[in-house]
């Protein structure tokens, strides 16, 4: 009898010690949630405020009961946000195809081709992700001012056109696909890029999307190199758009109207991670899984 209620005693001892740890994890979930959402939730929450309304609280208000959208007709017509929105749309849009096919031809090179010293090569590649970022950044400036590119959307677009990393994950992606169906594929008589095009890429598929959307979202909050390589308004993306907004007083004076410009162009980004947010996991997921 003394054995059953020592046993029932420390089972609903771990049962309070598991609720209690299931608690304080949900809290500080939603600690940190708050934390992470708030500033979003004031951006949108000034965007929708009145020029006049905003200007007029000595105490920033948590909600306003008199919203409007008029900041968001005035990030249009009086600053170019909409010619901004063109140039990063052709920019991400264009970078992402030439990606692809460059990283995707390299990654069947060496997953599947055999060629002389093919894994030094490898070996090489993977060791250009140790050089610092600025050190690429300033010998890409050099080349393109050199090759008279700047304020043009080839000086923008192809120092962006390959990643060691997304050469790397597709690669591995590539080596899983069983090495039985490229010898069968061989004995019909299939050349390589029609086996890459009908075999190896619909199987990478989960991959792709994945690389695919990092890269657009790379893209679109590209900043260093946008605000290096361009002085032109006419070839701003909305990153660099948005600084130039802020430094010619139109953001300083008109805070909603800056937020509402802010809200547009983190929107896109935002739909396009929570709509393919499992499909980006499963891509890692699977190109990082061998066997």
């Amino acid at each position: 009898m003394d054995n059953r209620t020592d046993y029932i005693k420390i089972e609903k001892n771990a049962r309070m010690r598991k609720k209690t740890v299931s608690v304080i994890t949900y809290i500080l979930l939603v600690l940190w949630a708050v934390i992470v959402l708030f500033p979003f939730y004031w951006m949108i929450l000034t965007s929708v405020k009145s020029y006049g309304a905003y200007n007029s609280e000595n105490i920033p208000q948590f909600f306003t009961l008199s919203p409007t959208l008029e900041n968001y007709g005035a990030a249009f017509t009086e600053v170019p946000l909409g010619k901004y929105l063109l140039n990063t749309t052709i920019f991400t849009l264009a970078t992402t195809a030439i990606m692809l096919a460059v990283i995707t031809f390299a990654a069947f090179a060496f997953a599947r081709l055999e060629f002389w010293g093919k894994n030094i090569v490898f070996v090489l590649f993977l060791s250009l992700m140790m050089i610092p970022g600025e050190l690429v950044i300033i010998t890409n400036f050099v080349t393109v001012t050199n090759l008279d590119m700047r304020n043009s959307f080839p000086g923008l677009i192809l120092p962006s056109v390959t990643s060691v990393f997304y050469i790397y994950l597709l690669k591995e992606n590539f080596e899983q696909i069983p090495d039985s169906l490229y010898y069968a594929a061989k004995v019909d008589g299939t050349s390589d890029l029609k086996y890459l095009f009908r075999v190896m890429l619909p199987i990478s598929k989960p991959t792709l999307i994945t690389i695919t959307i990092l890269k657009v979202i790379e893209c679109w909050n590209s900043y260093v190199w946008p605000r290096l390589i361009t002085d032109d308004e006419n070839y701003f993306l909305v990153s660099n758009g948005i600084q130039e907004i802020r430094e010619n007083g139109f953001g300083r004076e008109n805070i909603p109207a800056m937020m509402a410009a802010v809200v547009v162009i983190s929107v896109p980004l935002i739909v396009l991670f929570l709509i393919f947010r499992n499909k980006i996991m499963a891509g890692v997921s699977r190109g990082g899984t061998k066997g």
